[in-house]
């Protein structure tokens, strides 16, 4: 058997190869060993999105962990998001809850997360400890297993997971103004598991790639620009949409884009959810964001008073800070946020409609709520390179960061520089670049802030050949 690592956010693996149902089995063994070493009477929510197996793999683990004791809450009816499955936990107040999803991945993956009692990711000591429960082999004879059996004696329990959500957030929104706001909104799922739930929040707006398709038409559902770029001719083809909201395949992500076609960076739909939230909705808390994420956030929470903090990427360190802190927003750079209000999880849906509810209430267009953001915090553009070098070179840049060997790139001065997760070198004129190695491939990424797209392109370019010069 292979041994099977959790990373940033779960287990991922190509569906045949790594990711079968007997692995599925050893990693659900050791979650039920887990549950029954840190719970009394432990439950757990199950369910899948859209990707070829779901169905199959959350019956493995809905059998392993019948069979081991452990009261099982089981989607009914399809494919759900991890959201749904974060907030269901919460809902049945489960030890735990476990989503068949690769999340962003390409198609040929599938996986598996762990989400916490408390609705979000479960945190990383945890995992860990799961993690170190994986068997060598799987034991367990699954065919022998008949879940109506379970049923009957209420081991096993289905619910609608959907339904939940739905409820849920019909009842926290403005509905009436978002419906009545004469806006015209635009969605693409990505072929993801968000579909059919905004489809019953809103059937009437404009959909995109809303169809089941468990092969996402070969492109991997990460809400990015360059695998959006259908969605965003729609909206400059129609030229009457106001707003365009992307989800990623387990919809815990988003993507946005203005009436013009614009991609929205999530360092600027933070800010702009920190103002609404703070300015327009009366509320306050701490903001914790990733190392990656634009210090403008910082800007902004000085102006408003709030505190902030700055963790580790992945969205699992910002988690925790939700379950001992009045967190009012919690953001990463590649599109994973929270807010207060709702469970400590990553809800591309949630975002969208509160910035679908800002632009309704506010009676203004996304672009003058970008000016009012601009007008505190100062205009920025930003932008990401990933490098594909070898692992050799990869490791020469890290060690060049770790000694100071980087002073200058181009014309810019490094005047000081930060090391919590990867070096962000600070230039003047609240200029940025940052180095970041990927743990898992020669990858390294590069990502830059300015005032404009010249100098994030600068920026960026000067990295590039900086890092190639130490070959």
């Amino acid at each position: 058997m292979s041994l099977i690592k959790f990373g940033t956010d779960g287990w991922r693996a190509i569906i045949a190869k790594d990711f079968t149902v007997d692995n599925v089995a050893r990693v659900s063994t050791a979650t039920a060993d887990w549950l029954l070493q840190n719970f009394d009477n432990p439950s757990c929510v199950v369910g899948h999105d859209c990707r070829y197996g779901g169905p199959m793999f959350a019956e493995t683990v809905a059998k392993v962990l019948v069979q081991k004791g452990i009261k099982v809450y089981l989607h009914n009816s399809g494919p759900v998001s991890t959201p749904m499955v974060s907030l269901g936990a919460v809902k049945h107040k489960a030890s735990l809850g476990v989503i068949i999803t690769a999340s962003h991945n390409p198609p040929t993956y599938n996986g598996y997360k762990l989400k916490g009692h408390f609705g979000g990711p479960l945190l990383p000591k945890e995992v860990a400890e799961v993690e170190g429960l994986i068997p060598d082999n799987n034991i367990m004879a699954l065919d022998s297993i008949d879940l109506d059996t379970f049923k009957s004696q209420g081991r096993l329990e289905y619910t609608n997971l959907e339904d939940l959500y739905v409820d849920h957030a019909e009842a926290h929104f403005d509905m009436d103004a978002i419906l009545n706001s004469g806006l015209n909104m635009a969605y693409d799922p990505m072929y993801g598991a968000g579909q059919d739930a905004m489809r019953r929040i809103l059937p009437d707006i404009t959909y995109l790639h809303a169809d089941h398709n468990p092969g996402f038409e070969g492109v991997a559902p990460e809400p990015i620009l360059k695998n959006l770029m259908p969605f965003r001719d729609l909206i400059q083809m129609s030229g009457d949409i106001d707003a365009g909201l992307a989800t990623d395949g387990d919809a815990d992500r988003l993507g946005f884009f203005d009436q013009k076609g614009n991609f929205i960076d999530s360092h600027h739909l933070i800010l702009l959810l920190i103002h609404y939230l703070v300015k327009y909705k009366g509320m306050s808390g701490k903001v914790v964001t990733a190392f990656s994420v634009t210090d403008r956030v910082k800007k902004l929470c000085q102006h408003y008073g709030l505190e902030q903090e700055t963790t580790k990427i992945g969205f699992k360190y910002i988690a925790g800070h939700f379950l001992d802190s009045d967190v009012l927003l919690g953001g990463e750079e590649s599109g994973g946020i929270a807010i207060k209000g709702h469970i400590p999880e990553r809800d591309g849906i949630w975002m969208g409609l509160t910035l679908w509810e800002f632009m309704a209430k506010s009676g203004k267009s996304l672009e003058a709520l970008i000016q009012e953001v601009y007008d505190l915090v100062g205009a920025f553009q930003f932008s990401r390179n990933d490098l594909h070098i070898t692992e050799e070179l990869k490791q020469k840049a890290m060690k060049a960061c770790a000694d100071g060997t980087f002073t200058q790139f181009g014309d810019r001065k490094v005047e000081r520089v930060e090391n919590i997760d990867g070096y962000k070198f600070h230039f003047a004129n609240d200029e940025w670049l940052m180095i970041r190695p990927s743990g898992t491939e020669p990858v390294l990424r590069t990502y830059a802030e300015s005032s404009d797209m010249e100098g994030v392109n600068q920026l960026l370019a000067h990295c590039e050949k900086a890092i190639k010069a130490l070959a």
